[in-house]
């Protein structure tokens, strides 16, 4: 059911509610681009031998390429959150990443505490929701600038990461990502 927010209706949040999103811990992210657009480029498969060993090509545009080098550039921008990223990878219409917040001045004293955390709308800092916010609006002011067209979905998705082997597991999705392209349930959302 959506809640009322200043008198509307809003979406209910896709976060746990349990959970501060400024601890440390390492969190698997997807953002797409608005209706699924192909902004970021194009994958290109070559068979190879066989379709067994075929290898993927991303042919970015120049937002494809931004998007990449943005997400770079977060733990330089953010060093007192201890940021580490972990693989990463710019589809046609979305991203995938890993991000692992470290111990830091924001979030030290909440590892330690039993109760239940819950955001309230309140303006978001030092965690992922500002990450991502960030991010995204660093890619779009680049386009705005050279007269890209681009949008972002408004929202993105997020999960915490709790074992070495759902890490494991993560990374490997990611890195076949683009050679699994046309089985993705993101293609199939932009194909005519």
């Amino acid at each position: 059911m959506a809640d009322l927010f200043q008198n509307k209706y809003r979406i209910s949040s896709a976060r746990l509610l349990s959970w501060n999103y400024a601890n440390a811990g390492m969190y698997f992210i997807t953002i797409c681009t608005k209706n699924r657009e192909s902004y970021f480029g194009e994958i290109t498969i070559d068979p190879g031998r066989d379709a067994m060993h075929g290898v993927s090509t991303i042919n970015q545009t120049d937002i494809g390429k931004i998007a990449e080098i943005e997400w770079f550039k977060t733990p330089q921008l953010r060093p007192d959150m201890n940021i580490e990223l972990g693989e990463f990878v710019v589809m046609p219409n979305h991203i995938h990443g890993i991000i692992g917040i470290g111990n830091n001045e924001y979030n030290h004293e909440q590892r330690s505490v039993s109760t239940e955390y819950k955001n309230q709308f309140a303006p978001q800092s030092k965690n992922i929701a500002s990450i991502i916010r960030g991010y995204k609006s660093a890619v779009t002011t680049y386009a705005r600038r050279n007269n890209i067209p681009f949008d972002w979905q408004s929202r993105f998705h997020d999960h915490i990461i709790r074992s070495n082997n759902d890490y494991l597991k993560i990374s490997n999705y990611i890195i076949n990502n683009p050679a699994k392209w046309v089985d993705d349930k993101f293609y199939k959302a932009s194909s005519p």
